[in-house]
This record gives C-alpha cells, structure tokens and sequence, in this order.
C-alpha cells in the first residue's frame, strides 16, 4: 500500500480488510498495490515486534501514515504488552482506544465482533 510519508513510501500491513471497491480495483489493476490514487483499506492490523525501532514505527509512524492515507480503523495488537490499541478515523484524526485483559475490542467494521483483548492474546501462545 502506498503511503505519503519521510520514512516509507510504501507499507505492507500484517492484515488489511478492503472494500468491495478497492477489491474490485485490485482486481482491476497489473499489480497488487494500493495506489495512493485508490480507496484506503477499511481495517489495517499491524503486530507489534519487539524492540524500540519497530514500536516506534508501528505507533508512531505508521499511525501518522495510516491517518493521512484515510484508513478508517487501524489495530495496533502488542503482544509484549498485551493489549490492542484501536484507531478510529474521526475527522481526519485517529481517536484512540486500548484494550487489555477483558475489554471487548470495540471495532466500527466489526460490529459483530465479540472478543475481549485476553482471548486474542490466549490464542497466540
């Protein structure tokens, strides 16, 4: 995915939801990028790994990145601190949410969603 940024140009997300109209655009295109000219994904999902540089570029960076290419919700799951930071787009800024232990991850997509933040980080050990 393009991005408009001093650091990266382009970022590949541990996990991205698209619309149906990026989808189709993908399909469309001769390459699997998502050019800056396209609709942002819905959701991005980054995993934290650990050390300074790479929290800094999963909190810092690409949190600047995602909020100006208009991703709508953008999860930062940290496993060395177990908890889901949640970024919901609202008026062009990132309003944040952290999840820990039993709080329910709170998603705007994912409404049907009913997982606390404790049951993510059950299934990855």
């Amino acid at each position: 995915m393009v991005v408009s940024g001093s650091r990266a140009t382009v970022r590949l997300p541990d996990l991205m939801v698209l619309t149906e109209n990026l989808a189709n655009d993908l399909y469309n295109n001769q390459r699997s990028t998502i050019n800056i000219d396209m609709l942002p994904p819905a959701l991005v999902v980054e995993v934290v790994s650990s050390g300074k540089a790479n929290r800094d570029r999963d909190y810092r960076y690409k949190r600047l990145e995602y909020e100006a290419r208009g991703i709508a919700e953008y999860w930062i799951v940290d496993p060395q601190e177990s908890k889901i930071t949640v970024l919901l787009l609202d008026n062009g800024l990132y309003q944040e949410n952290i999840d820990q232990d039993d709080d329910s991850i709170n998603s705007q997509l994912l409404t049907q969603l009913q997982l606390t933040a404790s049951q993510v980080f059950s299934y990855s050990t």
